[in-house]
């Protein structure tokens, strides 16, 4: 999954790309990267998820290029 953020008139981030979910590890990475520098912040995570039973485990970041907020 792929998220970046912009800061919007408050000085607040705000989501403007995603959550985009990707392929691969490597793809998010490569996304993350090419948005890094059009964006206030970026950030690249994965984690095993099950949605046909409503189980997610717990993110692994895999890449975060400037600010982002506190992911939960």
């Amino acid at each position: 999954m792929v998220t970046a953020f912009d800061r919007d008139e408050s000085g607040d981030l705000q989501p403007v790309f995603g959550p985009a979910e990707q392929q691969t590890e490597d793809r998010a990475i490569r996304t993350a990267r090419g948005l890094a520098g059009k964006h206030a912040g970026v950030i690249a995570w994965s984690r095993e998820a099950n949605p046909a039973l409503g189980e997610y485990g717990e993110p692994t970041t895999l890449f975060v290029g400037g600010d982002v907020p506190d992911m939960e």
